[in-house]
Formats: structure tokens, sequence, C-alpha cells
């Protein structure tokens, strides 16, 4: 008989071969997997008592720590549905997904309680060490028949764009890719991953049932802080680690000016933007060994990677970040379901040049969206996922993006990637990130405006910038306008060029 897929064996395994190692580290407080597994079962005899059965969503408002962690295997142990709460969006947008999920119950860390102060729900719980304590005495039930292909967390996307969709995973899928991080980023029972990135983020990457699959270590880092970050990779043996590049380049802006370079490796996965290869120069400066990968909600987050090959150990540090900085290959769980293609839905040519849209299929794509059939029905148009983003495919398979299809610039009839002219403005040493849009242009229809964030104390001109492209770009492709600002991010990292259209717009009609 062939068993079902689901994380719940990754929590039942840990406990039962390594009960004694240390699964959580939390401020001051460190649990072993036997402890760990334990807890997972307060909660979930917690979460009955309080009426939530099978297909019941529990939500989860919390910072990086031991409730959001136990949550990713508690409401699971009773076939309920986790809905990860961005701790970042404001009280109405809250409200809005705990509407549309139905959520039954609220596990809220009392710090971020005006957020959830006016959230009409069933239970609602800010005190979560204490509903655990109230639930010493009772058993959970026994778990239901898992069915791999149930829903069991729904992630709603940071879309910059319209409502957020709640986006579908199942136990086969976390399963599946679980084992994929595992694989392409080498985790051990030796491993000790910092939790950097939120868990609220496509359920942390599946890193929350990765590192239990193999009991490592989890280190709990409230917010993304590189200081808080540094002492814990010292003093914790920090082995792995994941976040948006704007996390790596303040990481490796830190550690630079102070004097640090890591003392034994340290694994970097990267995505939720594409990194410029000044960012993986710097982390390679410090001594991080950074993976790039690349995906999105719908896909358990990545879904491929830039597979190192060793011939690149023998290119200069220049090189070998522009070919770092691809998005590469599909994931070892992914097969082969991988495209880009043109509208029609053929595979573009392996020319480096020409753009088509990123589809995807397969067991790292999500079920669909919940309550959403329309939206579903568009996104899997043909059979595969459609990504929105355009990329072109290397002679060597390997995919780079070139932007998303509403952020290309159309000028004069000719195709500008944002994500070129942003990697060349990204590489001048006075520039610390950079955000290209399309603004309107009475000769060219379109021309490319440039929004940059200086390095702090570094100095540099609209002129000298623009004189830096054109010396690396064709001239179409440059700025028609430079303007310095801090750019506005979603609360994923990603920078919000919708936001920029409008102060754009704003500028444009105040002249």
């Amino acid at each position: 008989m062939i068993a079902p897929l689901t994380p719940l064996d990754f929590l039942a395994r840990a406990a039962y071969v390594y009960g004694d190692s240390t699964a959580v580290v939390d401020g001051e407080r460190r649990i072993s997997y036997r402890q760990f597994a334990a807890r997972v079962g307060r909660l979930a005899a917690a979460l009955h008592a309080h009426g939530v059965r099978p297909g019941d969503r529990v939500a989860v408002l919390a910072p990086n720590g031991i409730c959001a962690l136990e949550a990713h295997f508690g409401p699971m142990r009773l076939g309920a549905v986790l809905v990860m709460l961005n701790t970042r969006l404001a009280a109405a947008e809250l409200t809005a997904i705990l509407r549309h999920s139905g959520a039954e119950v609220l596990l809220a860390d009392p710090a971020l309680h005006p957020l959830v102060e006016s959230a009409r729900i069933p239970h609602k719980i800010e005190d979560y060490e204490q509903f655990l304590e109230n639930a010493a005495g009772l058993e959970a039930p026994p778990a239901p028949p898992v069915d791999e292909n149930a829903c069991i967390a729904i992630n709603y996307t940071s879309g910059t764009t319209g409502a957020p969709k709640g986006v579908m995973y199942t136990h086969r899928g976390a399963w599946v890719n679980a084992l994929g991080e595992i694989a392409e980023h080498s985790l051990t029972h030796e491993s000790v991953y910092l939790w950097t990135l939120p868990m609220f983020h496509c359920n942390g990457w599946c890193f929350p049932w990765a590192v239990t699959a193999v009991a490592g270590r989890h280190v709990c880092l409230p917010r993304p802080d590189p200081r808080a970050a540094l002492r814990l990779i010292e003093t914790e043996g920090v082995t792995h680690l994941c976040g948006a590049p704007v996390v790596v380049a303040a990481l490796a802006e830190y550690c630079t000016a102070q004097g640090v370079r890591f003392a034994r490796p340290v694994t970097i996965v990267t995505a939720g933007a594409p990194p410029t290869p000044a960012v993986i120069r710097a982390a390679e400066a410090i001594g991080a060994r950074l993976n790039h990968v690349y995906g999105l909600t719908e896909t358990y987050g990545p879904h491929t990677v830039c597979a190192t090959q060793s011939a690149w150990q023998h290119m200069d540090t220049f090189a070998r970040a522009q070919v770092k900085a691809r998005q590469g290959v599909p994931y070892m769980v992914a097969g082969m379901d991988l495209r880009v293609a043109d509208p029609q839905m053929r595979d573009v040519p392996f020319d480096g040049q020409t753009m088509g849209e990123v589809l995807m299929r397969g067991n790292n794509v999500m079920l669909g969206y919940y309550d959403n059939h329309e939206a579903t029905a568009e996104a899997f148009a043909g059979g595969w996922f459609h990504s929105g983003d355009l990329a072109v495919v290397h002679p060597d398979g390997y995919i780079e993006l070139r932007d998303r299809q509403k952020d290309i610039v159309i000028s004069g009839g000719e195709n500008i990637s944002s994500i070129e002219v942003e990697k060349v403005l990204s590489d001048h040493p006075a520039v610390a990130e950079a955000a290209i849009i399309a603004v309107p242009d009475e000769k060219w229809g379109e021309a490319p405006k440039a929004y940059v964030g200086l390095k702090p104390g570094a100095a540099a001109t609209a002129e000298e910038l623009l004189s830096w492209c054109r010396e690396r770009l064709a001239h179409f492709k440059c700025p028609r306008e430079i303007e310095f600002a801090v750019l506005p991010r979603t609360s994923t990292g990603k920078i919000r060029k919708n936001r920029l259209r409008e102060m754009a717009r704003e500028a444009g009609s105040a002249k």
C-alpha cells in the first residue's frame, strides 16, 4: 500500500530519531525535538477544544518564533488549514484576508494586538503559551486520514495591484518542496538554519518542513536585522539562511563595515527579486555561498535554482556574478516542468535574446486560488501555470528574467528590459538600489525613468549615472530621467513599481 506524503511524518521522525537534539532556539529558549513534537500535539488539542475541525482555517499573526513554527504542524495534525498572516500589513488588509479565508481561530502575538483588535473572528488567542498550558491535560484526537492532495495552507499573495489571492498548498506539495530545499541546499542534521526570512512568506519557502525533516536546528529571528543576524551566525554556528536581495545586501554591508568575513561557510539562499551582480559579489566577499533561486507564492517559493557549474570557479569575480544572477534551471523535484514560451505557447529559442513568459507545472505548483475559480482557470490556461514573468533562455538552458509583463518598457517599438537597466545602474559603486519604470514620451510613446537609492555616505549625480549607463547600454535603453529617492517596497521586500508609477504621474501633473 502506498502511503500518502505529508510533512507530519517529518516531525514524527525527527522526534523519534533525534529527540534530544535542539530543535528550536527562540531568544533564551531552547527546545528539543521531543519537546517540539509534544508541544505540537498540545497545540492540536487546544485547537480541537476550541472547535477546530478538518478543513477549518487557523490564522496566525506572529513574528518568526516558536508559535509560528509550531503552527506549521499543529493545525495540519487536525486536518485543518494554516493561514499565515503578513505581520507588515495594515489592519484593514488583515481583516479582508481573515474574512476571505473564513478563519475560525486567530493566534496572534500580543505585540501585534492593534492590528487585530477589530477583527471579528470566533476565537482570538493572544497568549500562546497560556493557550498551550490550558490544554496540558487534553489529548488531541486521532489524526484524520491524510489526503496528500488536500489543502494544508493558504498563502495570500503580496501583489502590488488588486486584492491578494489565496494560494493553496497541499500535503504532497509541501513534502516534495521540502525535499527540494534539502537537496538543492545540502541540508543535514548538522545544519543550523537562521530565520531571516519571514515564515509568513510562502510558508518560509517550505523551510519549516525542510529543516525539521533533517532534524536541523531552527534559530528564530523576529525580524531581519544585520547586527542580530551576525551575532547568531557566530554564536549558534549558523550554516544556512534565506532572504530577499535587500536582506542579503544589508547583511553584506554590515559585515563589510565591521571587517567581518565568515569563519565557516554560510549558505545564503536568495530570491524575491533578481539579485544584481553587485549583491552577489558583496555576499561572496564576506565568505557566503550564495544560492540564487526563483519562484512565486504560487510555486511554494523556489522553482528554479542557478545551479553552480564547476567551470564558473575559474571565472573572475565579475563574470561569475553575471552568470550567477540568472534564474537558472528547474529544482530537481520539478523535473523538466519549466518552459519559456511566446503568446502562442511555443517555446522560444535558446538564444539568450528572445523573450517569452515563464511557465511551470508539477508538484511545486499550487493547487489553485482559494475561492477564486476564475483566477485559477486564467493562471492555468493551456495546462501550465503562467507566471507573468518574461525571460530568455541561454544556450546552456539557463533562464534569465528580463521583466514582469506589466513592467516592460516599449519605447519606439523596442522592448527595454527594466531588469537589464537596473543591473547596470546597481553596478555603479554609489548605487544601493535602482528601479526602472515606463513614463509617457511624446516622441517614443514610452521611455524609461530611473529611481535610484544611494549607499549611505555615497554621492552621484544624475548626469554621472546616465553617462555610466551610456557606456554600457545601447542609448535607447538608457533612462531619460533619473530621480533619487527611497524606493517603496512591499511587505516581502519587492520594490513597489505601482507606487513609483504614481509618483511619476504626480510629478508629471505638477509640472
